[in-house]
Order: C-alpha cells, then sequence, then structure tokens
C-alpha cells in the first residue's frame, strides 16, 4: 500500500500491525477503513505466521478520534444509505474484535473516542499511554455512546458507566484503568519496545513487565461514592435533580453537562446502559443498530454536527429543547427490533 493509504497493515515478526493512518484527521475512522481492517482479520485468522494483532495509530494526538461525523452527517442528510453501512459494518467488525480468536493488542496513545473506542475497548488487552484522552461524547452531538458502549458501560464500577455516557467525562490513563477500559499503562516512549517484543514472540505479559509502569491514583476512584449515590437513580430528570440537591461544585457542574446535551439523546443513553447489563454482547450490538436507526431518522443527530463539527457555534438547538419536554416514552420508538433489517454477523 502507498504511504497515504488510510489504513496500512504490516506482519511484522509473529505480529499482525494495523496502523490507522489518517493522522491530519486525528485517524477518524471512515467507511473505507472498516472494509480495510474486517477482511485483514478474517485473512490472519488463518495465516499461522501470525500470532497475535496489534492496533495503533499514526502520529503522536490520536489513536482514533471517532468515525468520520461529516461524512455520517452529508450521506444521512441526504438519505445516502452509505450512513447506515457504516454503522452496520463497523458494528460487525467491533463484533469481531471482541471474539478474536488470537490475542488482540490495542495500542491507546492520544485520544480514543467513540468509533475509536470500537477498535480497541474489545480487545483482549488494551495499553493506555500518558497521551490518552478517552471519552464517550456521543450525546453531545445527538447521538448515544454506541461501538460496544451498551455493553462495556454498565460493566464499569459503580454507575462509572452512566456517568461516562451522560456527560462524556474525559480520562486519562489511570482512570481507564480504574474504569475497565484499559489494562496496563505503558509510556508513549516504550510503546516501539512494546512492539518489538511482541513481534520478537515475547508472551504480553512478559513483554509488559519490561516497560509497564504504575499508572497512579485515578481521580474517579475519588469520586466515586458521589457518583453512585447520584448516578443510581431511576431516571435521567432524577439524576439531575439529586446532583442540584447536592450543593457541591463538581455536583452543579456535571448537571449542567447533562442539561446541554441532548435530551433525547440521555434518555436514550440512560435506558441503553440500563438494558446493556443484562444482555450479551451480539444482543447490545443488535440494540445498537435499532438505535441509530431511529437517530438518523431524527433531527438531533444533524443539529449536533453542526453546532460541533460544521459551523463550530457550540449553540446546538435540540428537539425537544429540554427533558421537560420529554417523557421516558418518548424514546420507545428507538428500541423496537427491526424485523429482517436487524443488525447480523458472520
Amino acid at each position: 500500500m502507498s504511504e497515504e493509504a488510510e489504513v496500512l497493515f504490516e506482519r511484522r515478526g509473529s505480529a499482525g500491525v494495523i496502523t490507522l493512518n489518517r493522522p491530519k484527521a486525528l485517524n477518524a475512522l471512515t467507511l473505507g477503513m472498516v472494509r480495510l481492517i474486517h477482511p485483514q482479520l478474517r485473512e490472519w485468522v488463518a495465516d499461522e505466521r501470525v500470532q497475535c494483532i496489534v492496533i495503533e495509530g499514526a502520529g503522536e494526538k490520536a489513536f482514533c478520534a471517532g468515525g468520520d461525523i461529516r461524512a455520517l452527517h452529508d450521506w444521512g442528510r441526504a438519505g445516502d444509505p452509505s450512513a447506515l453501512a457504516f454503522w452496520r459494518e463497523e458494528y460487525q467488525l467491533n463484533t469481531c474484535i471482541k471474539h478474536y480468536p488470537k490475542p488482540f493488542i490495542a495500542l491507546m496513545d492520544g485520544i480514543n473516542m467513540g468509533g475509536g473506542v470500537g477498535l480497541s475497548v474489545h480487545g483482549s488487552y488494551r495499553v493506555a499511554s500518558e497521551r490518552l484522552t478517552f471519552a464517550m461524547p456521543e450525546t453531545g452531538i445527538g447521538l448515544f455512546p454506541d461501538v460496544g458502549g451498551t455493553y462495556f458501560l454498565p460493566r464499569a464500577p459503580g454507575e462509572t458507566g452512566l456517568y461516562l455516557a451522560l456527560t462524556g467525562a474525559r480520562l486519562k490513563a489511570a482512570d481507564a484503568i480504574y474504569a475497565g477500559i484499559a489494562d496496563a499503562y505503558v509510556p508513549s516512549e516504550r510503546l516501539e519496545t512494546l512492539k518489538d517484543r511482541i513481534a520478537g514472540g515475547v508472551p504480553l505479559t512478559e513483554a509488559l513487565k519490561e516497560v509497564a509502569e504504575e499508572e497512579g491514583p485515578a481521580p474517579l476512584a475519588a469520586i466515586q461514592e458521589d457518583i453512585c449515590r447520584h448516578f443510581s437513580k431511576g431516571s435521567v430528570a432524577e439524576i439531575i435533580a439529586s446532583l442540584r440537591a447536592d450543593g457541591g461544585e463538581w455536583a452543579a457542574k456535571t448537571a449542567e453537562i447533562i442539561e446541554a446535551k441532548s435530551p433525547t439523546s440521555t434518555l436514550v443513553a440512560f435506558r441503553q446502559v440500563r438494558e446493556g447489563a443484562k444482555l450479551e454482547f451480539e444482543e447490545c450490538m443488535k440494540l445498537e443498530f435499532r438505535l441509530i436507526n431511529g437517530f438518523i431518522k431524527g433531527h438531533d443527530f444533524y443539529e449536533g454536527v453542526r453546532a460541533v463539527v460544521i459551523d463550530k457555534d457550540q449553540a446546538p438547538k435540540w428537539k425537544p429543547a429540554t427533558l421537560a419536554d420529554m417523557t421516558a416514552g418518548d424514546v420507545d420508538s428507538y428500541f423496537v427490533p427491526l424485523g429482517d433489517n436487524e443488525l447480523t454477523f458472520d
């Protein structure tokens, strides 16, 4: 492949290496990239020379900052089937990674959000560097925390997952490890050494002993009691009321953050996380595909992308505008099965 290819593949010793190669776009994930990665992973399953997979991002800023939201916005607006094709094939790729039969090692070095999370968090081993910034910020653009968020968010400690889903809070390495999103902390300057050892056939656990460090205290752990107290409530409105009644600065700021998100998105995300706690991975992904079908027919996704990505005025006009304008039943239609259009797997 040329250096301009959106994703690069290399067999390096016993490792198959995937490099997301759009550094100027923070390695944002495109439909073309999904359609390259998935068949390559299938090919490497059958290649006995490949004992493990390593996935990384080009450049120093990002592993993958998410999906190519502008393209998805434009396709959805135009009624182009490429939008749904992206999400369908992305979710199928996420599921392939979750069940990959060989060790799948993600080097989360830099920004890792949205679509990048789907390429990393479901792997068998997730390495975080000091440059990691993790978030699921979808409710701020009128979407929901997808790419398997339905599965991994409710399995985070306490109510951490719901907190992340509703606020889009950004995590560094120690918090990512605490939340179960990463497994080890390795300084970015040692990632090449780690890759060399893995490619040379050194077992991952031994290679990590050489390069990993203690991640230090997790700020999330320090506020876990507060998160659990407020986010264990029975609705988004009750969570906000609890935060408002707290009287503390963190609680007040957290309430403001949630209130600025799409009301539709926050109600969907609340129910999504609650339901995901009871579902197996494939059922979670099927649910997400139902949800995305609803969102691309709605208003808030296009308005959120306009406000954050296109016009950048950071002033979305959500419809409905506030939680007070909605009931829990307003999102029931998002959760209805799709019949013949349900997500399927290989």
